[in-house]
């Protein structure tokens, strides 16, 4: 793994950062401000023109790059992105496990369909990722002392929104799950974060179908000033460039007004 002088303008130098969702929203503005920070990105998403601009925008501002196509929730997919990442730059040594989707309704509709696409990405998709690059954080933490594992949960893991049961359930097994995994993980100085933010201005809103969570999303956005995907990556890159010894367990995320 390269090593690069780390400096306060950028912490981060000489460490590779793998960023799921990178397409839009939350991942798009974590990987190009990682790269800011001195990372080597990784982008991984489904939409390859999307990645191709994002690389393209992080490159122009002297960062360095990575765009790969694959869908989270295709195990050999994400094997074959990680297995690329260890040959082409040493391994990983941050992942934000950042691809999810919201589709809220009432259970009582049986939107099965919605429920398996939360189950599969927010979930299992997770799992694909954490399965094929845990390794190399183990690796690289012990050549170097530290490494990062941080998942985007929700405050939903946390508090009651009717209508988002299931949606709120999958982040409810990611914040646990982060819990468990810093327990395996820490005594081999793997850091693990779960980030529980309010709501975020986002492209996450756009699939919502459900006409009574579209209202609550509208009504919320007149009572208050939704978190930008900007907030939530400067978070993201001041958890991983924490000196080894500090480990943000869990972090939540709040615009000002929300109050729950």
């Amino acid at each position: 793994m390269t090593t690069t002088t780390q400096t306060p303008a950028r912490p981060l130098s000489g460490r590779v950062a793998v960023v799921t969702g990178a397409s839009s929203g939350i991942g798009e503005a974590s990987a190009e401000h990682l790269a800011g920070l001195g990372a080597r990105v990784v982008a991984l998403a489904r939409r390859a023109e999307r990645l191709d601009d994002l690389v393209a925008r992080i490159e122009k501002n002297g960062g360095e790059a990575l765009a790969l196509a694959v869908d989270v929730t295709d195990a050999a997919a994400v094997q074959a992105a990680a297995d690329r990442v260890a040959a082409q730059l040493g391994g990983a040594d941050l992942l934000f496990n950042n691809a999810g989707v919201m589709l809220p309704a009432p259970v009582e509709e049986l939107a099965t369909d919605q429920w398996q696409r939360q189950i599969d990405l927010n979930i299992t998709g997770l799992m694909n990722v954490i399965g094929a690059f845990t390794p190399q954080l183990v690796t690289a933490a012990g050549e170097r002392g530290v490494a990062d594992l941080v998942n985007t949960s929700s405050i939903a893991a946390q508090n009651i929104f009717p209508n988002f049961a299931v949606y709120s359930a999958t982040k409810a097994y990611v914040t646990h799950l982060s819990r468990h995994l810093r327990a395996e993980l820490g005594t081999k100085n793997v850091r693990v974060s779960a980030l529980e933010p309010g709501i975020v201005g986002t492209e996450l809103q756009s699939h919502v179908t459900d006409a009574g969570a579209l209202e609550w999303l509208e009504g919320s956005k007149q009572a208050m000033e939704w978190l930008t995907p900007q907030d939530i990556a400067q978070t993201v890159g001041f958890v991983a460039s924490l000196p080894p010894r500090v480990n943000l367990q869990q972090v939540t995320i709040m615009p000002t007004r929300q109050l729950s």
